[in-house]
C-alpha cells in the first residue's frame, strides 16, 4: 500500500490547549473519521487529495484572491502609496498571494476539481471569489469555473469599502458560485432566499480576510448537510458556523497561526 508524506494537524478537543501531531496518510484506508472536527496544517491541494471519494457533504470556501499580482489594483509595496493601510497589503501570514495568474488559475481549477471529487451526487460546493478590474478590463473568474457546474451566482453585498481608482465604480460585492452536482437541493425553506444577500464584513478579526459567521451561517442553514469543509479554513469561520448548527467540520490551513485563532474560536463555541 502506498504511503503518502506525512501532514500534520492541530486536533482541539473540548476546549483544551491544542496540539500538533503527525498523521500518515494512506490512499487506500484513510476514513473521514480521521478528519472530521480537525483543522489540518498543510497545503489543501496536498490534503484535499487524502480525502476519500464522496465523503463531504458541503463545501464552503474563500481562496486567496491573488491580488498582489493585480495590475489593476496595485498592491505593490506595503510601505506607501495607495494601499499602504489595506489589510492584505502583506499577503497572508504563509501565502503572499501573487502568483502569475495562469499559475492561479490552474490552482484554484486543480482545487474545485478535487472538491468537486471528495463530495456525492447530492453535494454542492459555494466557492466565494471577487471580480475585479485587470488591465482596464473585467476579471469575472470565469477562467476557474468555466466547465465545472455552476447552477446560481449569490450576490454577497459588503457594507462600506474603498475605492482609489477613478476609472470605475466603488466595488461593493463579492460572488459566491453555487458548483452543485445534479442531486443537490436546499433544505426546507431555504428556497425564499433571494440571490443578492447584505451582510457587514468582520472587522473584529485579525485575519486580513475574514468571512463573517452570519453569512456562512445562512449557507450551512440552507443545507442538509452533516460534513462541511473549508479547504483554506483561514480565522475559522466556517468551523464556527459548522458547530453553531451542529454540523461536523473539516478544516484545512497553511498558517499554524490562523490555525491557532481558529481552535479558539471554535473552543469559544458552547452548544
Amino acid at each position: 500500500m502506498k504511503k503518502n508524506k506525512s501532514v500534520k494537524y492541530q486536533k482541539h478537543i473540548n476546549g483544551e490547549k491544542s496540539i500538533i501531531s503527525e498523521v500518515s496518510i494512506y490512499n487506500a484506508s484513510m476514513s473521514i473519521d480521521n478528519f472530521v472536527n480537525r483543522i489540518i496544517c498543510g497545503d489543501s491541494l496536498k490534503i484535499m487529495k487524502t480525502i476519500p471519494d464522496g465523503s463531504i457533504d458541503l463545501i464552503v470556501t474563500s481562496p486567496p484572491y491573488n491580488l498582489k499580482n493585480s495590475t489593476g489594483n496595485g498592491m505593490k509595496d506595503p510601505r506607501s502609496g495607495k494601499w499602504k493601510n489595506a489589510a492584505l497589503c502583506n499577503g497572508y501570514l504563509d501565502h503572499n498571494d501573487c502568483m502569475p495568474h495562469d499559475k492561479y488559475v490552474k490552482w484554484q481549477r486543480d482545487c474545485l476539481s478535487e472538491m468537486m471529487r471528495i463530495i456525492p451526487e447530492n453535494g454542492a460546493v459555494f466557492y466565494n471569489h471577487k471580480w475585479r478590474v485587470q488591465s482596464g478590463l473585467l476579471q469575472d473568474r470565469s477562467d476557474i469555473v468555466c466547465g465545472f457546474p455552476v447552477r446560481q451566482i449569490i450576490i454577497w453585498r459588503r457594507k462600506g469599502g474603498i475605492n482609489f481608482n477613478a476609472g470605475y465604480f466603488l466595488p461593493t460585492y463579492e460572488v459566491i458560485y453555487l458548483i452543485a452536482k445534479k442531486k443537490f437541493k436546499l433544505s426546507g425553506g431555504a428556497n425564499s432566499f433571494g440571490d443578492v444577500w447584505e451582510f457587514t464584513q468582520e472587522t473584529n478579526n485579525p485575519h486580513p480576510a475574514p468571512f463573517p459567521v452570519s453569512l456562512i451561517d445562512r449557507i450551512i442553514r440552507s443545507t442538509n448537510a452533516k460534513i462541511v469543509l473549508d479547504p483554506f479554513m483561514g480565522s475559522g469561520t466556517t468551523a464556527v458556523a459548522a458547530k453553531i448548527n451542529n454540523r461536523k467540520y473539516v478544516g484545512i490551513e497553511i498558517s499554524k497561526e490562523y490555525i491557532e485563532l481558529a481552535q479558539r474560536r471554535v473552543g469559544e463555541i458552547l452548544i
